[in-house]
């Protein structure tokens, strides 16, 4: 989706990604108003902002989206931003200390039977361009806002099957919170749950056709028995998070 798109280049090969453990009930939580920026910093998102747009024909959109303050594993503290804040962040990594803007994502990890599902990414994206992904995947945005104060990734991650795999939430069952990864680069932070479904491949590869947005060409579903070698036939140009994940789900064998 759109405006999960981000301007970060990968960094070297042998940067570092950053794990965090959460317990299976974790919760997220609005915690402030969005914080107020020196007309210097305001002066710079602008630009930036301008920037990427120019880059990506105009096609960003400036909505809110969940920024993390606190990452501890029941409860992740945060506020909304605007996504342009984020932009200028991927833009311009230096920027970190001073820009509070640290999105976070809901990325599903689609388990059926036999299978995982897989997505290559479009090549014009600006944010992990022509990677294979596993989705769906987007950041927790207002929609997902609850009335206590809360924000469901789970509400999240059903919207993005939607959007992005043409798939009703009960398409799917099992939830299960794995851990948080943060991209080294530019802050991006996305939440991995497992979830199982019992679609078939058919079924699968239908309703992406009919219903999806178009985020991932091709869909693949990769057998479990051969995720090693899809893995090495497609190295550095998988997505970070996605071995991390896929360990975590028990999918693949740990790191020796």
């Amino acid at each position: 989706m759109t405006r999960r798109t981000a301007t970060a280049t990968e960094p070297a090969a042998d940067f570092a990604w950053r794990t965090y453990d959460v317990n299976p009930d974790l919760r997220v939580r609005i915690a402030r108003e969005m914080p107020d920026l020196t007309a210097a910093l305001e002066a710079e998102v602008a630009r930036l902002w301008d920037v990427a747009q120019a880059r990506t024909g105009g096609r960003l959109f400036n909505g809110r989206v969940f920024s993390a303050d606190h990452i501890a594993p029941a409860l992740v503290t945060g506020h909304w931003t605007e996504f342009r804040r984020v932009v200028a962040r991927m833009e311009r990594p230096a920027l970190a200390d001073d820009l509070p803007a640290r999105p976070l994502s809901a990325g599903g990890v689609v388990v059926g039977d036999g299978f995982v599902v897989f997505g290559r990414r479009p090549a014009d994206a600006v944010y992990q361009p022509g990677e294979w992904q596993l989705p769906p995947a987007g950041s927790l945005d207002p929609g997902a806002a609850m009335a206590d104060g809360h924000v469901d990734p789970l509400r999240q991650l059903h919207v993005e099957l939607a959007e992005e795999l043409g798939m009703p939430a009960g398409a799917v069952m099992s939830p299960r919170a794995l851990c948080i990864v943060e991209h080294p680069g530019s802050g991006v932070l996305d939440l991995g749950i497992a979830v199982r479904t019992q679609w078939g491949a058919a079924a699968i590869h239908a309703a992406h056709a009919a219903g999806g947005n178009g985020e991932y060409d091709p869909l693949e579903l990769v057998a479990l028995a051969d995720l090693p070698a899809f893995l090495a036939r497609h190295a550095g140009r998988v997505t970070g998070q996605a071995a991390i994940f896929l360990t975590r789900a028990g999918l693949l064998p740990a790191a020796g």
